[in-house]
This record gives structure tokens, sequence and C-alpha cells, in this order.
């Protein structure tokens, strides 16, 4: 976590080191201990997260060298870590593709570094950073301001698209943030869809897309797309049921005729949802649309 800005690989001190070069060690935000056990028992709640944590970044310490690995073992702490476990972990629901402290030469030869690097394929590389708020920020000079602004805006033409979240909406508004995420990710193409290739499809349309591919291709609801991608029930009607009409989705009709969700083309009966939701009211789901 750093705070908010743009540095170089130079010696210099670049405030906030939101893509970040060789700097001092950053000013972290200090967190009272209480604050630092409930992060960690969070951490711990779920071991596949763990594993899969541990695994990149060993991955990425074999794979770098240099000035990526030391901000490896020295600058990557406990905000980069809960951007992934609050926010990517849920939405990716993978970390295979991820990139911490990403080295990154820009259009006029400058290296820099990012928290994340998302980079699924070829058309699509997303940037993320998480970034607090620390005394620097007061102190920025304005050659620093500049030079932070026109570093960001050299990655961006070099087509690169960047999410930033705060530290606080990290910790506090992790729904917010990947319900933001989710639509970038639809914007931008990571949904490639199946079915009706010819046929455009809208922000929250490739959203629950995306959702639905993520979540186990479990049935998606009115009520689960509104949840999880922060829209009214009323939009999430309207986008269901234009993905049924394009061929995505097909509708979960009871036997008295009752939309009851949305599945993929093919998963479409009430015996295969009560059976993925057992447990969940007595083994039916209910569910207005």
């Amino acid at each position: 976590m750093k705070n908010v800005g743009i540095s170089s690989r130079s010696g210099r001190r670049v405030h906030g080191e939101g893509v970040r070069g060789r700097s001092a060690p950053t000013d972290r935000m200090e967190q009272p201990s209480n604050e630092n056990r409930e992060e960690d028992l969070w951490f711990q709640s779920d071991p596949a997260f763990a594993r899969a944590y541990e695994q990149m970044m060993k991955r990425a310490l074999v794979e770098s060298r240099g000035e990526r690995k030391r901000r490896l073992l020295e600058n990557h702490g406990r905000g980069e870590k809960m951007l992934v476990a609050r926010v990517l972990w849920p939405v990716f629901g993978s970390l295979e593709n991820l990139h911490p402290e990403y080295e990154i030469r820009d259009l006029r030869g400058g290296v820099n570094f990012v928290d994340y690097a998302y980079i699924p394929s070829r058309q699509l590389g997303l940037l993320l950073e998480c970034d607090g708020f620390g005394p620097h920020w007061r102190d920025i000079s304005r050659w620093e301001f500049d030079r932070n602004e026109e570093r960001q805006n050299l990655l961006l033409i070099d087509e690169w698209k960047m999410l930033r979240f705060s530290y606080d909406a990290v910790r506090e508004k992790s729904e917010r943030c990947q319900q933001t995420l989710r639509l970038a990710l639809a914007k931008w193409g990571q949904i490639m869809p199946e079915a009706g290739e010819g046929v455009r499809l809208g922000v929250y349309e490739r959203a629950i897309l995306h959702l639905h591919q993520t979540s186990g291709r479990e049935i998606i609801t009115p009520a689960k797309a509104a949840r999880e991608l922060g829209i009214t029930s009323k939009t999430a009607i309207k986008h269901l049921q234009s993905l049924e009409d394009k061929g995505h989705l097909t509708a979960i009709i009871s036997a008295t005729g009752r939309r009851m969700g949305y599945a993929a083309q093919g998963e479409g009966s009430v015996r295969q949802m009560e059976k993925r939701n057992d447990g969940i009211t007595g083994g039916r789901m209910k569910v207005s649309d």
C-alpha cells in the first residue's frame, strides 16, 4: 500500500508510488494492533486463498530479480494483501494471472512498478493499486505531482487499463470495490460470450455473465445480480431477460410458469436448480423477478 501517485525507478522519492519505482520504504498507514489481529484472522479464514496467495508470491519471487524482487520482499505488505483477499480473489476466483509488483517500461523508457497486473490474455492488461492516505500527499512538490500525472498518462496511452482503490475502501467497502472490478472487466472485454457472438452486449450484461462464470455457474437470480453488482432488482431483471433474448441464458420456469432464476443454455431445469441449491429454503430457492 502506498500514498496516491506514481513514481519511477530512479532514486528520488516520488509521492504516492501509485505506479512506483525505487524509493524509501512506503509510509504505510499506522494501524492499531487490534486492527492487525483482525486482518490476520480474516486472511486465515479462507485456506484456499491462503494457499493461492502463497503460491502467487513464490512464483513471483522465482521469476523476479533486482528491484522487483526487493519490492516483493520489503514493500509488499498488508494493504496489497488485503486488496487481493477482499477484492480480487472474490471476483477472479484464482490468482494464476495476477502478477504482484509488476514491472512496466513506459513509452518514454521509464521503468515503473504497480501493485498488481492482471493479464489473463493478450487483449486485457489491467493494473490494480491499493492507495493509502499519508503525509506525503500533503508534502508533494509540484514537480513530483506533474511527474506522477505524466507517468500514469503514458501507461494509459500504451493501452493499459487501471483501477485504483483506497485502503479505506478495500477494508470497509470491499463489496463496492468488487462491483467496480466486475463492471470494469465487463466493459474492457474480459467476457468472451460463447453464444450470440454477433450480438453486442452491454456493460451490465457482460458483468452478469462474468458473475455467472466466476460463481461456479450457479443459478443467477435478480436478487443475486442486484446485490453483487450494486444495481436495483428492476435493472437486474431487465438485463437478465435481455441475456435470455440474446441466447446467453435460459430462464428456469417452475411448473406454474414462474421465473425462478437463470442458467446457462442447457442447464435450465427446476430439478437442476433445486439440486444446486440444496439446503437453501428446504432445497428450493424462492425467487421473485
